[in-house]
């Protein structure tokens, strides 16, 4: 065990809760905190993974977002205005009623890359940002 633990509280709707104790149950963790580590530490290498990128790139930044959050539309449009210079082109795809998925292209220099992805994983309603690139060689 990890030595100077801290204990937190977190908040959490209780959908969410409930999924993920049903995959930390189907996955063998022996606790939630277990597993919550575990989330925390692959968040962070992903964190520090795009932060270690640097140079032109290409990729997609996938956004699963709650369409019926007010404003959400807007934003997501508002923001892919905001970078055109790197956005290549968007695919949008509507999952069920309420989840949508946007597929944004990108290419431009990393460091606008991120911008991007930080501005949408802030954005109220998103559900999950990921980005896949490759460097241009």
């Amino acid at each position: 065990m990890e030595e100077n633990i801290t204990r937190i509280g977190v908040s959490l709707p209780r959908n969410l809760l409930e999924e993920f104790d049903s995959i930390i149950l189907n996955r063998g963790y022996s606790s939630r905190s277990e597993a919550i580590r575990d989330a925390i530490r692959n968040y962070i290498l992903e964190y520090k993974w795009m932060e270690r990128e640097e140079g032109e790139a290409v990729g997609v930044v996938n956004i699963l977002y709650n369409h019926s959050v007010k404003g959400i539309n807007d934003a997501i449009v508002a923001l892919q205005h905001d970078f055109h210079e790197i956005i290549t082109s968007s695919i949008h795809i509507h999952l069920s009623h309420e989840m949508c998925l946007e597929m944004v292209m990108v290419r431009g220099d990393m460091s606008d890359i991120r911008r991007l992805v930080d501005r949408v994983s802030a954005t109220k309603g998103v559900i999950n940002v990921k980005l896949i690139t490759a460097l241009k060689e």
